[in-house]
């Protein structure tokens, strides 16, 4: 038995991750033909985004596919970026060796983390066709362009190098490259079209990032392109530290060994979000450790207890010990306005809403949910609607269906919402597409090829309502056009029909045809608004009209309110009406009596937008008749406005406790059309 013994020990060897993902390949997506295409180009295009994105350059990427030998499936990738390219020496790191990267300890919103994915194409490159891919990158600091092709020894993990040089990089045009990276590789793959193809991938691609132009070359030599609509990069994310509540306790441990700081108190202030003055000297209370003792010098039992301090497990004075939520600006959310550029350059329709929910926190990580709802008469009514799925910008193609962010649409009723969907189950029906972005320091994904996130309690809920918000925006679009429609109809019938008998009759009696306007009023027996929002070429700006009719046979008082986007960096100028400000992007205006048959138009410009970034405006109102056209204001849209806007996160230095919600402010009083007050915004006198 001792000679058994031994000889199973010789034979056990220690496995390189090179070796592990040579024979697991499908863990990083490369599982057939189709999807090995999908991930070498999702891998490329991810790396440049991030890479300029770094750099602040805004991303001109070029894709082009080239079949090489169709019988054997033999495809050649090549894509070309203007990022800030690669030094010579750190090429052979970035694409040959697993897990070298500069985001797997930055606590931030990034598309990649583990240094896996670049290097997995240059592995499945070579294990497919037995070929080495072949870089080219310029810096701008020097003249020329270092040039290697590049392979992976799988039982080192390290790179093999081959035709290494410089050269000048000449583009088509005659011009030099200033910076940038080139990667021409040959693999195994098979190229198709439809909703799962490299083409759909690069198209939602760009919806998510609408700062970036992208070309597509497809094996067929046609050209796609999808141009920025905006110059606006991505907010630039800073790294933050860990929050106890994501701590856990190896992790514990080891920080604690590696800590040079002379006690605890400053450890834990150093070493973590959220723990002010206050918070620490708490924590060690409720876990029983000295204040100045030395992290090196603790105990497993006091690590353990720690933990369990974190974890809420144990208390001080029978309550949890409160922490202040990690900081967000780790996190770049794409931005309302931006999404609805996003989606109107790659799908036409006449409506789109969408909206940024305010940033949340699960398990001590930070994370964001970005939805949106396009609805037209191009896309298929009998069809489900296309599920656009992004995790940090990058799109999410494959297991839709044992994904969270599928299962959020599918909770929702959507029967109550316009949309088709039988027994309110399931991914609905109709001519609509439905986008939802998860921003996270920490994505939690069902497997290493990152296709689908798994269930968590708090990012389901905050999908889920941000799902029930763009459906009701829905509807009430659906029912404001439902409502116009019938109301123009008639209008046009009787403005045809009772002018038509008037000249007639009068013609008969020989009498002058009468003033028809006060009868008209008593026949539509309506109150209606048109609003109109056009980009105005000569100022630059985006001109908004509301007009309000009274079609009824008595005076009516409204006070109507329209939002635009002030969180986005819009100002409302040339407003001659006056009024007030009630919220963020929300103003209203107060009409003390329109009489029957009367009109009143309100108007005023909106500056610093582009064009294309404001082509509808929401109109509410507040008054006891109903106004086709616009929607009853709903004072707790307005409540949860007022109130995120009261919070304040901000722990002063003494350790002070967190910031308490203010209680929303009692709604303005509009003023009288034109009024003004000291403070600019209007008021009753």
């Amino acid at each position: 038995m001792a000679g058994t013994a031994e000889r199973m020990a010789q034979n056990q060897k220690q496995v390189s991750i090179s070796e592990f993902f040579e024979k697991n390949k499908h863990f990083l997506g490369f599982d057939s033909l189709t999807r090995s295409l999908i991930t070498a180009v999702k891998e490329a295009v991810d790396n440049s985004l991030d890479a300029c994105e770094e750099g602040r350059i805004l991303p001109d990427i070029t894709v082009q596919l080239t079949k090489v030998d169709d019988k054997k499936n033999i495809i050649e990738l090549r894509t070309e970026d203007n990022g800030p390219g690669i030094p010579k020496a750190s090429i052979e790191k970035v694409f040959g060796q697993l897990l070298f990267g500069s985001r797997f300890h930055a606590i931030r919103q990034s598309r990649g983390q583990q240094g896996i994915g670049i290097t997995g194409v240059v592995m499945y490159s070579q294990l497919t066709t037995g070929s080495k891919t072949h870089v080219r990158s310029k810096i701008a600091t020097e003249a020329s362009a270092a040039v290697v092709d590049i392979g992976l020894d799988t039982r080192k993990n390290k790179a093999t190098k081959q035709n290494e040089g410089r050269e000048i990089w000449e583009l088509p045009d005659g011009t030099f490259k200033e910076h940038g990276v080139e990667i021409t590789t040959r693999m195994k793959g098979k190229y198709q079209r439809g909703r799962q193809s490299v083409f759909q991938y690069l198209r939602m691609t760009s919806i998510v990032n609408p700062h970036a132009s992208i070309t597509f070359i497809d094996p067929d030599g046609e050209v796609h392109q999808w141009l920025r609509v905006t110059d606006r990069l991505p907010r630039k994310v800073e790294g933050i530290k860990p929050h106890p509540h994501g701590i856990h306790l190896g992790q514990l441990q080891r920080m604690c060994t590696e800590s040079t700081d002379s006690r605890m108190t400053v450890f834990l202030r150093n070493n973590f979000s959220g723990v002010s003055s206050r918070a620490s000297k708490e924590l060690l209370a409720a876990a029983e450790i000295q204040e100045k003792a030395k992290p090196k010098s603790l105990k497993p039992d006091h690590i353990r207890a720690l933990i369990e301090v974190f974890q809420g497990e144990r208390l001080l004075n029978g309550k949890p010990v409160k922490l202040l939520n990690p900081p967000t600006n780790c996190l770049s959310p794409i931005q309302e306005l931006l999404i609805k550029k996003g989606l109107s350059k790659t799908i036409d329709s006449r409506f789109v809403t969408t909206m940024t929910r305010a940033p949340s926190v699960t398990q001590g990580n930070p994370f964001q949910v970005e939805v949106g709802i396009i609805f037209g008469d191009g896309m298929a009514a009998d069809k489900p609607v296309e599920v656009l799925r992004f995790a940090n910008r990058v799109p999410l193609m494959y297991q839709q269906g044992g994904c969270l962010l599928t299962k959020s649409i599918e909770s929702v009723d959507w029967r109550q919402y316009g949309l088709d969907q039988s027994g309110g189950r399931g991914v609905p029906k109709g001519p609509a597409a439905i986008l939802v972005h998860l921003a996270s320091t920490n994505v939690q994904f069902t497997s290493e090829a990152k296709e689908a996130l798994a269930d968590n309690e708090e990012v389901m809920d905050e999908t889920r309502k941000a799902m029930l918000e763009i459906g009701r925006g829905l509807r009430k679009h659906l029912e404001k056009k439902k409502k116009m429609a019938k109301t123009r109809e008639k209008f046009e019938l009787v403005n045809d029909i009772i002018p038509a008998i008037a000249e007639k009759s009068a013609s008969i009696l020989g009498r002058p045809v009468p003033d028809l306007a006060g009868s008209i009023t008593k026949i539509m027996g309506a109150v209606i608004a048109e609003s109109e929002t056009v980009w105005n070429k000569k100022t630059k700006q985006t001109d908004v009209s509301i007009t309000l009719f009274n079609y009824t046979s008595r005076a009516r008082a409204y006070t109507l309110l329209a939002r635009w986007p002030e969180e986005n960096g819009a100002g409302m100028v040339n407003n001659t009406m006056g009024g007030r400000k009630e919220a963020t992007g929300v103003w209203a205006w107060k009409l003390e009596t329109l009489e029957p048959g009367q009109t009143v138009t309100i108007a005023y410009q909106l500056s610093g937008l582009e064009r294309g970034d404001w082509t509808d405006t929401d109109v509410f109102y507040r008054g006891s008749a109903d106004v086709i056209g616009a929607s009853k204001m709903d004072e707790k849209l307005l409540e949860d406005i007022r109130r995120r806007e009261s919070v304040d996160d901000h722990d002063d230095e003494d350790g002070g406790e967190e910031a308490d919600v203010e209680p929303p402010a009692e709604p303005p009083t509009p003023v009288k059309p034109g009024q003004q007050t000291l403070m600019g915004y209007g008021g009753d006198e």
